[in-house]
């Protein structure tokens, strides 16, 4: 039997095997894609609400899905802004916490500007942080909640206390002379103003 007979009956008995083998590799491909796009899609949709529970996950699915000297570019711009986002300046003016914000927006537009050079996307710089729509209610929506969060974290950890205007309170008239009344005559006992009356005519028990 010629050599070419046999790699032609190699190739045959092969083939299958193959085929099998390269549909495999392209399913774990396209898989693997699936994941980054869907990481990169939801961070794209939600970067103008970076607190939001679906931009943290996918915040943090990045070193899974983006493993790789292929994506070294991605998972490097990632951990710089991971470091950023921890060094927020909490007791800092107003002035000072704005660059922080600033900061953190244009390190966000990097990540994502380098994830969609990886994933076949090109953006301009200037249209990844302008180009979002973000009503203002969702805004303002945000910011109330994160207020809210962070004053009833203080009263828990008694940073703070409820304030209460007792005066406010609706109290009839007949109450408040009764209450004044009560406040003046234990204020004359306490001073010997007036004397405590004791009734002499109680019996004693047999």
């Amino acid at each position: 039997m010629a050599l070419n007979e046999v790699l032609m009956i190699v190739a045959i008995i092969l083939a299958p095997v193959i085929a099998v083998q390269v549909q495999k590799w392209l399913e774990i491909f396209r898989e693997e894609r699936g994941r980054r796009l869907r990481i990169f899609k939801t961070l794209m949709a939600t970067r103008a609400a970076n607190v939001s529970p679906e931009h943290v996950q996918a915040l943090n699915m990045i070193d899974l899905e983006f493993q790789g000297k292929r994506y070294k570019s991605v998972t490097d711009a990632w951990k710089t802004y991971l470091d950023h986002l921890a060094s927020f300046p909490k007791d800092s003016e107003e002035a000072i916490q704005q660059q922080w914000v600033d900061k953190r927006i244009d390190r966000l537009t990097t990540l994502l500007m380098e994830m969609g050079k990886c994933l076949g996307y090109e953006f301009d710089e200037v249209h990844v942080k302008k180009g979002v729509y973000a009503p203002e209610a969702h805004g303002q929506l945000e910011n109330e909640n994160m207020l809210i969060r962070r004053g009833l974290l203080r009263l828990l950890y008694g940073d703070s206390a409820l304030k209460m205007d007792l005066e406010s309170i609706p109290v009839s008239q007949d109450e408040a002379s009764e209450q004044k009344a009560i406040r003046k005559a234990l204020l004359n006992v306490l001073i010997g103003e007036k004397a405590i009356s004791i009734r002499g005519d109680l019996k004693r028990d047999n």
